[in-house]
């Protein structure tokens, strides 16, 4: 996973994070995504470059300000700001490498108008008609780059492939997912949070098997990795393969503190029917840690959602059940019932209403109280609990259903009169 780094000195007092989409409901299931990828960020960037920082000067008026010049040794990135330049000179006093080094930069930059050049009646500004001698430049991300680095390689193929079909540029990151660069190894596993299911199974069944079941076996392979290896493993292996799964799950070396949830699946995938076994026992086992019954759940929104042709929906039902059953976890279940639309369960979530193991959960309280807010109609038995309540306490019931309206999506019309179109600072919309 990308995880918050120090960045260049003196960058890094200007850098606004960048947020990265939200993944979609197809998204990766197993997969976890933070933040931009850096293949996100090119489409950001003006121009990439990578370097040497030198000849550092501070502003003698102003401590906080300064210069320093980027010699460029690979444009990673082009643009024309950059042609016949072989140093770019950023706009910050960046402090020499205490320890006499010259490391190397790879540098994100974004070009601006100035605001004293920009005006509400221009058409068309200086950058637009090519004259960068008024712009403003902000190199807003630096990563360092060790000797030896693939990062700016790494970065010019993601350039290349982002112009090929979702499986050919899903299939260069897995190339890059055991880098020893964690920096480059991070960014391909971030790709994988914001692809769809359907592209990484696609990918998935025609992978190496033994690479990943060496991955998922090597005790330095990081945890958060085991969610997406084990999902991968399972629509590449065969049924025999299984076994090896199982014995990861049970063995006593491994504690899956994240990607127990793409294991199972892998295990379902490998072989239904113990695969399910195997998930049933754990779900209804009181003994479980609640993050071990959670990965649980996740396989079961996995199997109705993506794959109903593993697990048919009637049987998942049935492990949702076990889970609502168990109060310090009861809302997720419920919640998902609501949303899939599982009408035919309501009769089973309100007995849960009057029980103190649930009815003393306020968040428990609520979740079934959604359920029979959003029933249909004709269930009789949601319409009366909701009257009831609504006698007990108004307000409470009138809060939630304003809840239940917030989530509906808003029609295209509002959406466009309340978002303001985005913009550069400085510069045009």
């Amino acid at each position: 996973m990308m995880v918050a780094r120090r960045l260049l000195p003196g960058l890094a007092a200007g850098l606004a994070l960048a947020v990265g989409a939200v993944p979609s409901a197809a998204a990766c299931p197993f997969c976890s995504a933070q933040g931009q990828t850096l293949a996100g960020e090119v489409n950001q960037a003006d121009f990439i470059v990578l370097g040497t920082l030198t000849n550092a000067q501070r502003d003698p008026n102003d401590f906080t300000k300064g210069t320093t010049d980027l010699v460029i040794d690979t444009v990673v990135k082009p643009h024309d700001f950059l042609k016949g330049k072989k140093v770019v000179r950023i706009p910050r006093y960046v402090p020499p490498d205490p320890a006499g080094g010259a490391t190397k930069y790879l540098v994100f930059c974004s070009l601006y108008t100035r605001p004293v050049d920009f005006t509400a009646s221009a058409v068309t500004s200086t950058l637009v008609l090519g004259n960068y001698d008024g712009a403003v430049l902000d190199a807003y991300r630096g990563e360092p780059v060790p000797a030896g680095s693939q990062l700016a390689e790494y970065l010019k193929g993601a350039i290349e492939v982002r112009q090929k079909d979702p499986i050919a540029r899903l299939r260069y990151f897995f190339d890059y997912l055991d880098s020893p660069d964690l920096v480059i190894s991070a960014d391909a596993l971030n790709e994988f949070g914001y692809a769809d299911y359907k592209e990484v199974r696609a990918l998935a069944e025609k992978l190496p098997a033994d690479k990943l079941l060496k991955w998922l076996k090597d005790p330095n392979t990081p945890p958060s990795r085991f969610g997406l290896y084990g999902l991968m493993f399972g629509h590449c292996g065969k049924k025999e393969d299984a076994k090896a799964i199982r014995e990861l799950l049970d063995s006593p070396d491994r504690q899956f503190s994240s990607g127990l949830d793409g294991m199972l699946a892998a295990y379902l995938l490998l072989d239904p029917k113990a695969g399910w076994d195997y998930l049933v026992n754990l779900l209804k086992d009181p003994k479980q840690e609640f993050p071990v019954r959670y990965a649980g759940l996740k396989v079961l929104r996995f199997l109705w959602e993506m794959r109903p042709d593993v697990v048919p929906h009637k049987q998942v039902l049935e492990g949702v059940r076990l889970l609502v059953a168990q109060s310090d976890l009861a809302d997720l279940p419920i919640e998902d019932l609501r949303k899939w639309g599982c009408w035919d369960q309501t009769e089973y979530v309100l007995s849960f209403a009057d029980k103190p193991s649930h009815a003393n959960v306020p968040i428990v309280k609520r979740a079934i109280l959604r359920f029979a807010l959003a029933a249909p109609p004709e269930q009789a038995k949601a319409k009366a609990f909701v009257a009831k309540a609504r006698q007990q306490d108004p307000e409470k019931v009138k809060f939630v259903e304003q809840t239940l309206q917030d989530e509906q999506p808003r029609p295209a019309a509002a959406q466009q009169a309340t978002t303001p179109p985005a913009a550069k600072p400085g510069g045009s919309n």
